[in-house]
């Protein structure tokens, strides 16, 4: 399937049969979908790949364990809060700002550099694979990293109030 604009993703959410767009299996690689409302998106096997998604809403998304590709994905500053995005490989993903308060995170992959002060308070990551994620300034207040890979995970200055599966004597992990 050839590449879509980001016209005709807007008009593909207009027009959504239900007011829930079927965005399954598009490319989307490398597409500025800036502001986008996705909130119940299925996005099923679609490809994000680099794409810009600031400011992006996909709140209370319905997918499918392992559903969106989203490697290398531009989510700065995106809601995604409360999104269900178990076993999402995030891996590159520019995540700075992004809100993923109280978003399922089980078993994602965030195995990247740009996660600064993003919010994670109440997440559920357990685990995700957070191998070398900088979480500099980050609300984590309740998240759940029972299970997470921290190795080299940097969390300074992030907020770990009530934080479970964790432990500042982990050696894997650097606050």
């Amino acid at each position: 399937m050839a590449q879509m604009t980001k016209k005709e993703v807007a008009a593909m959410i207009t027009q959504a049969d239900g007011g829930i767009p079927y965005l399954a299996g598009l490319d989307l690689c490398g597409l500025d979908l800036t502001g986008l409302d996705l909130r119940g998106a299925n996005l099923t096997g679609t490809n994000l790949a680099g794409a810009n998604l600031a400011g992006v809403n996909f709140s209370q998304n319905p997918q499918t364990e392992g559903a969106a590709i989203l490697i290398r994905a531009k989510l700065a500053g995106a809601n995604l809060a409360g999104a269900k995005l178990v076993g999402v490989n995030l891996a590159a993903a520019d995540l700075t700002g992004t809100d993923l308060s109280g978003a399922d995170l089980r078993n994602v992959n965030l195995a990247c550099e740009g996660t600064e002060n993003a919010k994670l308070a109440g997440a559920k990551l357990s685990d995700a694979n957070l191998t070398g994620a900088n979480l500099t300034g980050a609300d984590l207040e309740g998240a759940d990293f029972t299970g997470a890979q921290l190795e080299g995970t940097i969390l300074y200055k992030a907020n770990l109030t009530g934080v479970v599966g964790y432990c500042a004597e982990d050696p894997g992990a650097r606050t």
